[in-house]
């Protein structure tokens, strides 16, 4: 298994996404953190799905939009696990709404836990990192960090600051031997978008125009890429963005 022994960290690994990437993860060796938000009882639920597949896991809380919760989870997980190896920003929020109804506490929430999380989070766990000369830390951002929405300012605006901060990121972190690269999933079923894909007819126009037929993808057509980037394989890749979008962006 190519991440045996390493211990990752996944956050909003309760649900989504960030669940299938947790078991990818197990799945190939690593040790896990899944990490929730307020629900602990989805990430217990994720470990313990984890620990009877025959891997290691446990749950964790933390708010990463809070610098001192960033601090805190790095510390709990460094403490439990013995080391962070790989850190994986995906907790994120979307409030798809037009900028007459984006209140400022919605545009601060998008902001801080989408980007302000992907970044104090990656200043949490460096110095283990540094102090080991190596390290992971694989971005979660979007196809909308490269196009527009018209209801989605501030989403597209903190998938977009996510992009650039994996290039900074890579660029300072790089000479202690961290990678630091992005995934961009296309639109992904999960519950956070369940609204959406009940709009009658939306999935059907779009996969009218869709590049490869389809517009949703599933959230494991994603943890394969954040497994690679997440390996001792992706050594040499460095401040990339892969999208993975059934072509959205080539589009």
């Amino acid at each position: 298994m190519r991440l045996e022994g390493k211990v990752a960290i996944v956050t909003g690994g309760s649900r989504g996404i960030g669940a299938s990437i947790a078991r990818r993860l197990a799945a190939d060796g690593a040790v896990i953190a899944v990490v929730a938000h307020t629900a602990r009882d989805r990430a217990e639920a994720v470990a313990q799905e984890i620990v009877e597949a025959g891997g290691r896991a446990a749950p964790f809380q933390a708010d990463v939009s809070r610098v001192a919760d960033c601090e805190r989870l790095a510390a709990e997980a460094a403490d439990a696990f013995g080391t962070i190896d790989i850190l994986i920003n995906n907790a994120g929020v979307y409030h798809p709404l037009p900028m007459e109804e984006t209140t400022e506490a919605l545009w601060d929430a998008q902001i801080d836990i989408n980007l302000k999380g992907s970044f104090f989070m990656a200043k949490a766990v460096a110095p283990v990192m540094k102090a080991k000369g190596a390290g992971k830390i694989v971005n979660i951002t979007s196809t909308l960090g490269i196009v527009g929405s018209s209801a989605g300012a501030a989403y597209c605006a903190s998938k977009g600051g996510q992009m650039q901060l994996t290039k900074a990121l890579a660029l300072e972190l790089g000479p202690r031997g961290i990678n630091v690269n992005a995934v961009g999933p296309g639109a992904t079923r999960t519950d956070m978008n369940a609204a959406i894909r009940a709009q009658p007819g939306k999935e059907e126009k779009m996969a009218a125009i869709a590049p490869m037929g389809r517009y949703w993808m599933e959230a494991d057509d994603v943890s394969g890429a954040v497994a690679y980037l997440a390996s001792s394989e992706a050594d040499a890749v460095h401040g990339a963005h892969l999208m993975i979008d059934l072509g959205w962006t080539a589009w």
